[in-house]
């Protein structure tokens, strides 16, 4: 970090001069073609203002143009790093820099009066999307203009949205003043914040000694996470994306949301949609995060139009939810595969998985594949004559599907949590 604006000479970013200068005052510059403005008389060192003016000396021997007076770098990355325009990586923070200069010649004592700087950062910058800007305003009550303003560029090469977030609490002022190092208030990126010299009272002297610039970090934050779902035979040791499986047979499904993004989620829900093949088995349902890690006994919302909230969870951190259904009877005739759905909500979007399970039935010549029901009654063979003596002897045949549900030990292989 440049504690001083000495140090400034050394380390900080040097600006693109435009290829031709015009060594003279008065220079006016169509703002179209920079990414600065407003349009305004430029001057020189060596025939600066005489009037209370900012950042318009097109040939500073630091700052060089100084219109185009903000830039950004990734924080962790040299001074020499700061660029016009730069592509955002999740999780990663960024310095943006702002310079300030009362062009006003030094033999005129002309104060700049309520100085201040302020910026303006997007709060999203889109997937594939560049040039988002950032803006940053220099401006006093006495100045002319009364602002003054330069942009940054954001690009996001990402396959998700990037939210922008200030850091509050990292705004710095650097001059040759007493305030040098000072912290300037959070407002530098709403209302803005005072400048100053000897304290940041918005006074401003003309000439470079008075001059200084400012620093803040932003830091690129994606939401993002990931849902899957796996099955198998209860009993059996190993999770798969799909089972081969019989009526009567029961099934243990396993869950796994994990937050993978730079952002924390909230109130996250998981919800199942069960199909007709399967029968959900009452109180089977446990959550496993670093909340509960042995596993815990929720509700059997989870196959609920509604679903269950399983908390918050930081970047990084995880949840596992397990429960059991059991294959009904009604399965089809012949080899089907079966859809098991889950869908994870988030307040950053939703996201779902799926697991299957293979049964195959045998069904007799007179059976319906579709529906299992008897042919049509015109197929069958009417009886030669009724019975001559005594009522039909009726077999009723009854087979209960029990849904017997174990506690059984709950075991995943533990993850990173919360």
């Amino acid at each position: 970090m440049i504690k001083n604006i000495s140090s400034y000479l050394s380390y900080a970013p040097k600006k693109m001069i435009a290829a031709v200068i015009m060594i003279a005052s008065a220079i006016v510059v169509p703002t179209v073609a920079f990414a600065w403005g407003p349009s305004r008389d430029t001057f020189t060192t060596a025939k600066p203002a005489d009037y209370v003016t900012f950042n318009s000396i097109v040939d500073n021997p630091v700052q060089g143009d100084e219109r185009n007076f903000m830039q950004v770098k990734a924080s962790d990355a040299a001074n020499s790093t700061y660029t016009d325009s730069i592509s955002l990586t999740p999780g990663k923070k960024y310095t943006v820099f702002m310079y300030y200069h009362n062009n006003a010649a030094s033999n005129l004592n002309l104060t700049a009066t309520g100085s201040y700087a302020k910026a303006q950062i997007p709060a999203v910058v889109n997937k594939g999307v560049s040039n988002i800007k950032a803006v940053g305003y220099v401006g006093a009550d006495n100045a002319k203009p009364s602002q003054v303003w330069d942009d940054i560029a954001f690009n996001n090469n990402t396959a998700g949205d990037i939210a922008l977030r200030f850091i509050p609490g990292s705004a710095h002022i650097y001059n040759n003043g007493k305030t040098n190092g000072n912290n300037l208030p959070d407002s530098i990126i709403t209302s803005g914040a005072l400048l100053g010299y000897d304290s940041l009272d918005g006074k401003l002297l003309g000439s470079g000694q008075y001059a200084g610039y400012l620093t803040f970090e932003v830091v690129a934050d994606q939401p993002n996470f990931t849902i899957s779902q796996q099955v198998r035979i209860k009993g059996s040791q190993n999770w798969n994306e799909s089972v081969n499986a019989k009526a009567g047979d029961q099934l243990e499904f396993q869950i796994e949301y994990k937050n993978i993004g730079t952002t924390e989620q909230n109130n996250v829900v998981i919800k199942n949609s069960l199909p007709a093949e399967l029968t959900y088995a009452k109180g089977s349902t446990y959550l496993k995060n670093a909340s509960n890690p042995n596993a815990k006994n929720i509700s059997d919302n989870i196959v609920s139009a509604d679903g269950i909230n399983i908390g918050d969870y930081t970047s990084g951190s995880n949840a596992y939810i397990k429960y059991e259904a059991t294959v009904t009877s009604d399965v089809k005739c012949g080899t089907n595969t079966t859809t098991v759905k889950v869908d994870a909500l988030t307040n950053n979007g939703s996201k779902s998985d799926t697991a299957t399970f293979v049964t195959n039935k045998t069904c007799s010549n007179n059976t319906d594949n579709s529906t299992n029901k008897v042919d049509d009654v015109k197929t069958l063979q009417k009886p030669a004559e009724l019975p001559h003596t005594g009522p039909a002897d009726i077999l009723l045949g009854t087979f209960g599907i029990g849904s017997m549900v174990a506690s059984a030990a709950y075991y995943i292989a533990s993850r990173k949590t919360i």
